[in-house]
């Protein structure tokens, strides 16, 4: 068999592949990608699917229930969604003789190390002993407030801890346009090198299942590809589309974002998905804000610090903010809250955040550099 340049990705499969017309699952179409991705094990990579469709398959269940506001609705909806979903899975996996596992998690998972890295090891003891995960997000006890913006988020999250080479993102589009892809002026983009911004180009459009659209896979597939990890946005509704974006058929329309050659730690990638769990604020002066951002990387002296904002412990995360405001990286503190505070300005003293636990916004650019 024809062996793939990846060994290790993960497979975002969207409400709108995995549902008909009418809301209802669309087993077929499950189908076709189970059989897909077990060509892809037999080919000896390692897959993650983060999988949609629980809540639309919920709804299709329990189509007579209205007068739900729409936390409830979500929570009902996915209670029977999910059982509904993982089972069909479970049933096509083992028709081919592999094992599905059930993986539902939630955004606080992954706000401390500890956490994050126990999920980590759930997976890879999963992987191990060839049980497939199917990751989905526990929308029956999400908070509105700390939910995922939607699985795209959780994809790119997920691709990053478990140190897959690459993500899919299957959708019912073949990938990122010049423009709406409805106008037929409108052309395919095959490749998104890094660096490059082409966000002016998405579409406000939404998935009329899911929670998310083109813009949030964008600001996903942008991201991780800047952390080193190649990104692919296909047609989940195509044949054969998996393998042949593993190299394991005739190609397929896609958009493929580039990665960046710099390889990103795993602990700066936990960091680099963790901007909405910061306790605190450090606010910087210009001449840090330099050095942060000049291509050798600095740590964070308590020199190069301004002021301290938040009640934070030692090993949070925070953000750390420029002269004008911006937010230019996360990081996380060797200090607690109070102690910062008295390290305010000094000099001689330890790196308030080392540069191995600093994360600096790709998009950051210092107004030093021409």
């Amino acid at each position: 068999m024809k062996a793939s340049r990846y060994k290790n990705i993960a497979v975002k499969i969207g409400s709108n592949v995995l549902t008909r017309r009418d809301g209802t699952l669309d087993v077929t179409r499950m189908s076709a990608l189970v059989d897909q991705i077990a060509e892809l094990h037999a080919a000896g990579m390692r897959v993650v699917i983060v999988s949609s469709g629980a809540v639309a398959a919920g709804r299709s269940e329990l189509r007579c229930i209205t007068g739900l506001d729409s936390v409830s609705a979500r929570q009902l909806y996915s209670a029977v969604g999910q059982a509904k979903l993982i089972n069909r899975y479970f049933e096509l996996f083992r028709d081919r003789g592999l094992a599905c596992g059930q993986v539902l998690t939630t955004k606080e998972n992954f706000a401390t190390r500890r956490h994050y890295l126990n999920q980590k090891h759930c997976m890879e003891v999963m992987l191990d002993n060839d049980v497939i995960p199917v990751v989905n997000e526990n929308d029956t006890v999400s908070m509105t407030e700390l939910m995922f913006t939607d699985n795209d988020e959780l994809s790119g999250l997920l691709a990053t801890m478990m140190g897959c080479e690459a993500l899919v993102i299957l959708s019912n589009i073949d990938g990122v346009y010049t423009g709406d892809p409805a106008d037929p002026s409108s052309r395919l983009i095959p490749v998104i090198e890094d660096g490059f911004d082409a966000s002016g180009m998405i579409s406000a459009n939404r998935s009329t299942l899911g929670r998310g659209g083109m813009a949030t896979k964008y600001r996903t597939a942008a991201k991780l590809a800047s952390e080193g990890v190649a990104v692919m946005i296909a047609n989940g509704k195509r044949e054969g589309v998996l393998t042949s974006l593993m190299g394991l058929g005739p190609e397929a329309p896609h958009t493929l974002f580039r990665p960046s050659p710099v390889a990103v730690t795993g602990v700066k990638k936990w960091i680099a998905h963790s901007e909405d769990f910061a306790k605190g604020v450090v606010r910087v002066n210009a001449g840090a804000a330099e050095a942060l951002l000049s291509p050798s990387g600095a740590s964070l002296l308590p020199v190069g610090v301004e002021s301290v904002e938040g009640d934070f412990e030692k090993d949070d995360i925070v953000q750390v903010v420029d002269p004008q405001g911006e937010v230019i990286a996360w990081g996380r503190v060797s200090l607690d809250a109070s102690r910062a505070r008295e390290a305010v300005g000094s000099r001689g003293k330890r790196p308030l955040i080392h540069c191995d636990y600093l994360y600096i916004d790709s998009s950051a650019k210092s107004p030093f550099v021409p």
